[in-house]
């Protein structure tokens, strides 16, 4: 899910299941060849559209005017989305309510039930939709100096994880990275849905844009190193951003969440903020791509 959730439907046999291989390996490589095309000769990505992310990180152009836009007001600073604009967004992606999963189907997949489920395996999914979906009211806790503190960062594509230690989402460390495991071909989550009468669902989930951005996605984590953030550059200004953030792995984790739960995905954020430039530089600094919250807590004020 962040960074982030690429995975194939599984069980598919034969004939089909080599065309979807190959389908994917071709959107990777055509997105690998963009990359190479648009980068300037200092080997640094050029932005190629009005939001000024970069091929990989801005997606596939016919998508990237869904994601979230840089917010432009301290009101909108981590807002979610509300849940007309997470519905109209699906249907711009190629998903609607009826593609979700029942409330029973999602209480299921959450809690480790239904066929095949497993507790620890829910337990990540839960996990990432928390950290995929921090905006305001929806605050994490994490063990600080001692203390269980609440932070709100979504918007800038950050979260604190449990330790105290502030990441992107896409961070190896973060369960919306581990969760990949449990979407690979044949794992954990095709093999529940099928299981437990959503194979519809999961057949929606690969009619949608998600296919194609997930393939940006992927390109954009294998170029950005342990820190996984972003540079987004309009005219003569840039700025970074988390990984989460960026089009394409912005519109996989709403098409994921949107198939579990539509009213989960209403609460992913609406606009991307700037991650201030004293923690971004450390964040990038750092061997592990983390830093303690505790010392950079206070630029987030």
């Amino acid at each position: 899910m962040g960074n982030t959730w690429i995975a194939s439907p599984g069980h598919r046999r034969g004939s089909a299941a080599r065309r979807g291989a190959v389908t994917v390996l071709a959107l990777i490589g055509a997105c690998l060849l963009s990359l190479t095309a648009t980068q300037t000769v200092s080997g640094q990505p050029m932005a190629t559209s009005d939001t000024g992310f970069a091929i990989p990180f801005a997606g596939a152009p016919a998508y990237e005017h869904v994601a979230p836009t840089q917010m432009t007001s301290p009101e909108q600073l981590n807002q979610p989305l509300g849940q007309a604009l997470a519905d109209t967004i699906a249907g711009q992606v190629g998903l609607d309510r009826a593609d979700a999963l029942t409330e029973q189907q999602y209480r299921d997949l959450s809690t480790g039930g239904g066929v095949g489920g497993n507790s620890e395996a829910a337990e990540v999914i839960v996990a990432c939709v928390e950290i995929l979906t921090n905006t305001v009211g929806r605050p994490l806790y994490s063990e600080v100096n001692g203390q269980s503190t609440p932070s709100v960062l979504a918007s800038y594509g950050l979260y604190v994880n449990p330790g105290g230690l502030l990441e992107s989402p896409a961070n190896a460390d973060a369960p919306t990275r581990q969760v990949n495991t449990l979407i690979a071909p044949g794992g954990y989550v095709g093999t529940w849905l099928r299981d437990n009468g959503a194979f519809r669902s999961l057949v929606a989930l690969y009619r949608s844009a998600y296919t194609v951005q997930a393939a940006f996605g992927f390109a954009a984590q294998q170029i950005s190193g342990e820190a996984q953030l972003v540079t987004n550059t309009k005219g003569s200004v840039s700025s970074v951003v988390g990984m989460s953030m960026a089009p394409p792995l912005w519109i996989v984790n709403f098409a994921l969440i949107y198939i579990l739960n539509p009213a989960l995905a209403a609460e992913m954020p609406a606009y991307w903020a700037p991650i201030p430039p004293q923690v971004a530089d450390a964040i990038t600094a750092s061997p592990t791509g983390q830093v303690p919250f505790a010392d950079y807590a206070a630029y987030f004020e």
